[in-house]
């Protein structure tokens, strides 16, 4: 059997709470079910990165890894990005923040492939300089709803894709109809990127690299797609690109 693909993917981070039935005041460090299955049936060995709280760690990892897979969660710290005006209901983990900063910063260094969802985007438009809308909701005006609690990654809205964009080449058309889940967004975008997917409100929803390597990432959840039917759904098509680009780096 040929050797899979080593993929790392970024830890979620629960931090210590003496008040949670479960591991009473210790920081957990967990993935999402769904993001792992995916980067496996796309050919990928998944593996979750802890935050270990050492660049030696990351070193290692980044050394031994084919890949880095960027996942959702936690807001992203206003402090990541410069602002200090921001509202005290989203503090966001800057922690977490830190941690994946380092961990892409020195994958993009080793040229091995990055791909992020969700958080992943945000992070990555951060590592490398650019900013967020804290909430779009009440930052951008007429904005759709990005994010609704209750029907969660039911709701759904459409992209248009950048003509010549990765995206575009993969699903061979200009739009796709995607989950939203979401209440922060690109503000301003890294110069590293460009924007290959937009909201019809306008709101960034995938950039890849300027330069053609392969760092990228979309704003929707490709694994929470067709989680009721059986076999491989349509938007999954991201994680065999990324696996296959893994595979020859």
């Amino acid at each position: 059997m040929a050797r899979r693909p080593l993929i790392g993917v970024s830890a979620n981070r629960f931090a210590a709470d003496p008040q949670r039935a479960v591991f009473k005041n210790m920081e957990l460090h967990y993935a999402e079910a769904n993001l792992v299955g995916s980067v496996y049936r796309a050919g990928g060995l998944p593996v979750i990165i802890p935050d270990l709280r050492s660049e030696e760690a990351v070193d290692e990892f980044v050394e031994r890894l084919d890949g880095l897979l960027l996942a959702g969660g936690a807001d992203v710290s206003p402090l990541s990005y410069g602002r200090k005006d921001f509202d005290v209901k989203w503090p966001g983990d800057k922690v977490r923040d830190d941690y994946e900063i380092m961990l892409i910063r020195k994958t993009e260094q080793a040229g091995r492939p990055i791909f992020g969802v969700c958080r992943g985007l945000q992070i990555m438009n951060v590592a490398f300089g650019g900013t967020l809308y804290q909430d779009i909701s009440t930052e951008k005006q007429g904005s759709l709803v990005h994010r609704d609690w209750d029907i969660y990654e039911q709701n759904v809205h459409g992209v248009k894709l950048t003509p010549g964009s990765w995206l575009e080449s993969l699903y061979g058309k200009s739009e796709l109809k995607v989950n939203t889940i979401h209440h922060q967004g690109v503000r301003e975008l890294a110069p590293l990127f460009k924007a290959t997917a937009v909201a019809p409100d306008g709101v960034v929803e995938a950039i890849e690299d300027k330069d053609g390597r392969w760092v990228r990432a979309v704003q929707w959840h490709p694994e929470w797609h067709g989680l009721d039917k059986q076999g491989v759904d349509e938007l999954e098509l991201v994680f065999a690109d990324f696996v296959r680009a893994c595979t020859y780096c």
